[in-house]
């Protein structure tokens, strides 16, 4: 699956778990912050993981992902990291 694809796909996510909110006027890419840009809350990034399970399973465990990464890391967390970890996630679950 293509880097852009992934990319679509999850911004199509974050508008579902944003859907009450909105997205303002940020255009979502790979440099988006979920924090700065999207402001996103702990139980935004809850929901997305939710829609990450439905749509891409076990492969995707995004609780492990946050759990690896240090506080300044969860809080500076981009899109584009999101998408590198989907991505090697499935490549993972393809071999």
């Amino acid at each position: 699956m293509s880097t852009e694809r992934i990319l679509a796909e999850i911004t199509e996510m974050i508008e579902v778990v944003l859907a009450d909110y909105g997205t303002g006027d940020v255009e979502i890419g790979m440099d988006t912050l979920f924090t700065d840009d999207l402001e996103m809350e702990s139980i935004d990034l809850v929901a997305l993981a939710g829609q990450l399970q439905e749509r891409y399973g076990e492969q995707v465990n995004f609780a492990e992902f946050i759990a690896g990464l240090e506080l300044d890391e969860i809080i500076g967390l981009t899109v584009g990291a999101l998408v590198r970890h989907v991505e090697g996630s499935l490549v993972g679950a393809a071999r």
